[in-house]
């Protein structure tokens, strides 16, 4: 079974077309972020929706995949784990960032 440690699954919408950047020693990963939403009543019955943002990367073998066929307004499902990082610019201003390292993908929807 695997493990359920820092385990993330996420099905949305892609929210622009993935950046691929490649490094000197032929390793590569993707960047781009997914749209998840829902929506319910309020109190008061009135319907509100909600959309949250996700910072996903992604490495090894899959970058291929979403290369050839990953393009804005997609619809995907992800699997993989949270990582948090902090890092101080150069006026000492404290930022951070919160990112899915994925390990799985699955593309949804069918051709366009």
């Amino acid at each position: 079974m695997k493990t359920l440690r820092n385990s993330v699954t996420l099905i949305g919408r892609v929210g622009q077309d993935p950046k691929i950047v490649t490094f000197e020693n032929g390793g590569s990963i993707a960047k781009f972020s997914l749209a998840t939403d829902e929506s319910y009543k309020n109190k008061e019955g009135v319907k509100v929706e909600n959309t949250q943002w996700h910072n996903l990367v992604i490495s090894n073998g899959l970058v291929k995949v979403v290369e050839g066929y990953v393009k804005k307004g997609n619809e995907i499902c992800v699997e993989g784990k949270i990582s948090y990082n902090n890092w101080e610019d150069k006026e000492g201003q404290k930022h951070y960032t919160t990112e899915i390292l994925v390990n799985e993908l699955l593309l949804l929807g069918g051709k366009k």
